[in-house]
């Protein structure tokens, strides 16, 4: 859609969709009626939610935008989702969360046109990004910093 493409000062592309944008203070409150900072709405496409939104767990909105930020970038280099959706019934979800990386690499490799179609780099990147604990994903600043982000050119 047009509307969620941004131009930032240097006019690099930005994706944006605020359909379920909520307030910095989030949106789930404390037995004292107090926001907590955390969100609670479920909602979205399903192909996109962090396992924390599935497991219908009060969430940072940045921790499950980076998740979903995850599976756009994966889409665009692979040409294909990751998975069906990050729950324990999705084999390819499921190898990631029992940080079987080598088994979900595998399996997404298997059509590509050589083995090393994927960068080591990418690959750190994007099982960083997908991790089942929100609390292990990269900051937005560590992301920025990865190998991956600052290669010349991220992905043959």
């Amino acid at each position: 859609k047009p509307e969620n493409l941004l131009l930032d000062s240097n006019f690099d592309v930005k994706i944006a969709d605020f359909g379920f944008a909520a307030p910095t203070l989030g949106t789930a409150r404390d037995e004292n009626g107090n926001y907590t900072g955390l969100c609670k709405t479920a909602l979205g496409t399903s192909s996109y939610m962090a396992p924390e939104i599935h497991l219908q767990q009060p969430y940072q909105g940045s921790q499950v935008d980076l998740f979903a930020s995850a599976v756009i970038l994966f889409i665009l280099v692979a040409g294909h989702p990751p998975f069906s959706e990050a729950s324990p019934k999705d084999a390819y979800y499921k190898a990631i969360a029992m940080n079987k990386g080598n088994t979900f690499w595998k399996a997404h490799t298997k059509n590509k046109p050589s083995q090393d179609y994927f960068s080591e780099e990418f690959k750190d990147l994007i099982i960083k990004m997908l991790a089942l604990d929100p609390n292990e994903r990269p900051t937005m600043d560590d992301l920025m910093n990865t190998a991956w982000m600052q290669g010349d050119m991220p992905t043959k």
